[in-house]
């Protein structure tokens, strides 16, 4: 542990949905360490729960690394391993589902460094100078009928598949992760959550919770606002800040 490393606080939290048999989320939370991570799973009876638990376990038992470059490596190798894992464990699952997958979004803080490594529609935000910034970008075929046909985010929503992945850990496609890279300010705090939080919350409110105080005073805020509405999916988020 270094001190870069807990100078950071922070807290996690998660919660089935109010229309969900079971929670199918998981995170990691883990400021001796400089990391953080927020798993959805999907698939069938069961399997979308084992395998978000499978990919925070990954992380969670990663050895020590000297050097955020060596760490996002082997965060790299951890998330292949698992991917092909989930794979493995789809193809011999006797429920029919055929899929045991999962998003995740990982956070790496070490000095004045900060990366991002996620797959899948698990986001990961910045609240930085009163303003909030989304630095995951969703793999989801909502986000690609944005990109690739120029459709408006309303439009794009109204698609009956606009939900729908467009990569996953254990998607049945090689592995695609993005990275994003950046230095930390003074007063960053960071969001990492699934899609039942931030399908829930306008960005105005996300940025006021992500104002409201310590880490628990943010997370608490999130879902209290959020279990206001319908809240069929699962809840999860982890709160990081200095």
């Amino acid at each position: 542990m270094t001190q870069a490393q807990n100078r950071w606080r922070s807290c996690g939290r998660t919660l089935r949905g109010k229309a969900r048999e079971r929670n199918e989320d998981a995170y990691l939370d883990c400021p001796q360490r400089g990391c953080w991570a927020v798993a959805d799973g999907m698939g069938g009876h069961r399997a979308g729960d084992l395998a978000s638990q499978w990919v925070v376990s990954g992380l969670a038992a990663l050895p020590d690394q000297d050097g955020l470059d060596r760490r996002m490596q082997a965060v790299r190798q951890c998330l292949r391993g698992l991917d092909s894992r989930l794979g493995q464990a789809a193809m011999h699952a006797t429920d029919g589902a055929g899929i045991m997958g999962s998003t995740v979004v990982v956070l790496l803080l070490e000095g004045q460094r900060a990366a991002c490594i996620w797959v899948g529609d698990s986001r990961c935000y910045l609240w930085r100078g009163q303003r909030l910034y989304q630095l995951s970008r969703d793999h989801s075929l909502q986000q690609q009928l944005m990109d690739k046909q120029r459709l408006s985010q309303q439009q794009a929503c109204a698609h009956p598949n606009a939900k729908a992945l467009t990569r996953a850990i254990g998607g049945r496609q090689p592995l695609s992760l993005e990275v994003l890279e950046l230095t930390t300010r003074p007063g960053d705090v960071f969001l990492l959550c699934s899609d039942g939080v931030y399908q829930g919350l306008s960005h105005d409110e996300l940025g006021n919770a992500l104002n409201a105080g310590s880490p628990r005073q943010v997370v608490d805020r999130l879902f209290t606002q959020v279990l206001r509405g319908a809240a069929r999916d699962d809840l999860t988020a982890v709160v990081v800040r200095p």
